[in-house]
């Protein structure tokens, strides 16, 4: 696994804008284009009991698993959302072995329920990579709570030399989150390492927020894209993001 192409994408439940209409079809098909061999994926509705008496052709199962269908034969679910009428968290999707997973609570508050889904991947000839997905709150103090867990988490599970991997939506529009990572985990964004800039992924019809990141540790970045306009803008509020990586050493 010398290279590698990954994308996160928030999926808004699988749900237009203003969740008017069902696009989760849609969005499996857009996905399957990107050609990823891995995939972080945050608003997956994992469970719900109502959606499928409202929309005719809403899904049966779990979204990730309806997503992954053929082409990436390991997945991982981390729920995170709890409700009366089912739940929804972060997922990866993966063409690789997912060894292990864990998801982790990094809730700030009672208000938010946020989730970090930590997956071992089997690559041939090397290490196994590290890949972390993330769906951090609204609220700027409950971020710093956040990001204080989640290098936390690294710091204290994943060995300092390992390949990794930390992709999802941070609402880091203020872009507080890259310092930290980089000072304390060496861990740098793929679009500011390939072009200079944070990209600019919400909302996906004129993107103007850098709500959502890639961060690498252990990757030299060949090329990044956001991928908005034509059938992508009628999809999901925030833009999917996509990076090619060859491993370093």
């Amino acid at each position: 696994m010398q290279m590698l192409t990954i994308a996160t994408y928030n999926i808004h439940k699988g749900f237009s804008h203003f969740n008017r209409r069902v696009v989760v079809h849609d969005l499996r098909e857009r996905l399957r284009e990107l050609n990823a061999d891995i995939v972080f994926l945050q608003e997956v509705q994992g469970e719900h009991a109502h959606h499928g008496q409202r929309f005719n052709n809403y899904p049966d199962g779990a979204q990730h698993e309806f997503l992954a269908d053929q082409l990436w034969p390991h997945s991982a679910y981390g729920k995170n959302s709890v409700y009366e009428a089912g739940h929804h968290g972060n997922a990866i999707l993966s063409r690789f072995p997912i060894v292990q997973s864990l998801n982790t609570d990094v809730s700030a508050h009672r208000f938010e329920s946020r989730g970090l889904l930590h997956c071992e991947i089997e690559s041939a000839g090397g290490p196994r990579v590290h890949c972390l997905c993330a769906h951090f709150g609204l609220f700027a103090k409950g971020r710093r709570v956040q990001t204080g867990a989640l290098i936390e988490y690294v710091q204290n599970r994943i060995p300092p030399d390992a390949p990794l991997i930390i992709a999802g939506d941070f609402n880091d529009w203020r872009n507080q989150m890259s310092h930290p990572l980089a000072s304390e985990l060496g861990m740098h964004d793929v679009f500011h390492l390939h072009g200079g800039k944070v990209a600019r992924s919400f909302p996906a019809r004129l993107p103007m927020f850098r709500l959502d990141r890639i961060y690498v540790r252990g990757f030299t970045v060949q090329h990044s894209e956001v991928h908005v306009g034509g059938a992508w803008q009628r999809l999901s509020d925030h833009a999917a993001l996509s990076a090619s990586l060859k491993r370093n050493g």
